[in-house]
């Protein structure tokens, strides 16, 4: 890794992050999803599925949706190439691209769960799960990113990695019996298993989340390799 080439990397995505509208009105969706859920709890504290759907909103509207639209606005301004084929190495590209991404999510998840309720997660297990999301949703944006062509294109991906992956705990409203083959898959989920932490202090849901995040890895890196052999 290249310190000096990561933080050009940053300083560059930064003050495009900043310039573009869209991406910043996303840190602000999970802030005012919170502050609703905090009038209507009437200061009780929120059950753990509705404080993790807020989560998921952050991580999935601010994480994931701004390195697609980030990563996709350099794939359709054809400057994503010359970047992948200069000096700088994948890692010097991933960190360079993801700081600004996670400055802005840790910001957007601190005040929105400030407003609900923080001490659940404020425990090493939470703070564990919370890292491996974050990596989790930081991958599968990227990597979508890599081959969506425009930004217009990011929006059919952006809504099922949502509701896949962001509303997971929605599911629960849904009225399914719980042997029905939707929860019992959906229960695997990354979310649903911080959950299952939290209400069994189990380690065994870190370890499938881990698993979760090393997938979203290899998805980022193959279509890195990809993008980077494509004519």
């Amino acid at each position: 890794m290249n310190t000096q080439r990561i933080g050009a990397i940053f300083e560059k995505d930064f003050k495009d992050f900043m310039k573009n509208m869209m991406l910043l009105t996303m840190p602000v969706i999970p802030i005012i999803l919170a502050i609703i859920y905090s009038r209507l709890g009437d200061g009780e504290e929120l059950p753990i599925p509705m404080l993790y759907l807020i989560v998921g909103v952050t991580f999935s509207s601010v994480t994931a949706s701004s390195m697609m639209t980030m990563m996709a606005e350099e794939n359709e301004k054809k400057t994503l190439r010359g970047l992948m084929l200069s000096p700088a190495s994948f890692m010097d590209i991933i960190i360079g691209k993801s700081l600004v991404v996670g400055l802005m999510t840790l910001i957007s998840l601190i005040i929105s769960l400030a407003l609900v309720g923080i001490e659940p997660f404020l425990n090493v297990q939470a703070i564990i799960g919370l890292l491996l999301l974050f990596l989790f949703f930081l991958f599968l944006g990227i990597g979508i990113g890599l081959f969506t062509n425009s930004i217009a294109a990011t929006s059919a991906y952006l809504m099922p990695v949502m509701f896949l992956f962001g509303f997971t705990p929605m599911i629960d409203f849904l009225g399914l019996g719980e042997d029905s083959l939707a929860i019992t898959i959906a229960n695997y989920f990354p979310i649903m298993q911080l959950i299952e932490m939290h209400d069994t202090n189990s380690w065994l849901p870190i370890g499938i989340v881990a698993i979760w995040t090393l997938a979203a890895a290899i998805f980022t890196y193959i279509c890195f390799k990809k993008e980077k052999t494509d004519d």
